[in-house]
């Protein structure tokens, strides 16, 4: 399955919006006892996941993801987590949200210059 450079930057915009949507709920948990944080899966896992389904068998079905799900505990071995079992750091999640940002604008950017390429080949600019 091949993917154009159009529709490229159309899915990686729509999976910064499911990333932001998660890292919001992050922050708006932070005091929330036992609440740990969530992130989505990587772009490129995803991306790739997508384009290979048509070539996976499955022979087990435990070998299968939880459906619907991109999300994934964001929790790692040296996860800091508080008294009340909050695993929130509100510093790692604005640094998440920041590469969002930045990931997005340049995603944006690259889809409008994408677009102004079409226009200037039709004579419309």
């Amino acid at each position: 399955m091949e993917i154009g450079p159009l529709a490229l930057a159309e899915r990686r915009l729509a999976w910064l919006d499911g990333r932001q949507r998660v890292l919001a709920q992050n922050v708006a948990n932070a005091d929330t006892p036992g609440y740990l944080p969530r992130d989505v899966r990587a772009f490129e896992a995803v991306l790739s996941r997508r384009t290979a389904a048509a070539t996976l068998a499955a022979t087990d079905a435990r070998h299968l993801e939880p459906s619907g799900g991109q999300l994934a505990r964001a929790g790692r071995g040296g996860l800091d987590v508080a008294p009340n079992g909050n695993g929130v750091s509100l510093e790692e999640q604005a640094m998440k949200i920041a590469e969002t940002d930045q990931a997005h604008a340049l995603a944006m950017g690259l889809h409008r210059k994408y677009l102004a390429l079409f226009r200037t080949a039709l004579g419309r600019n």
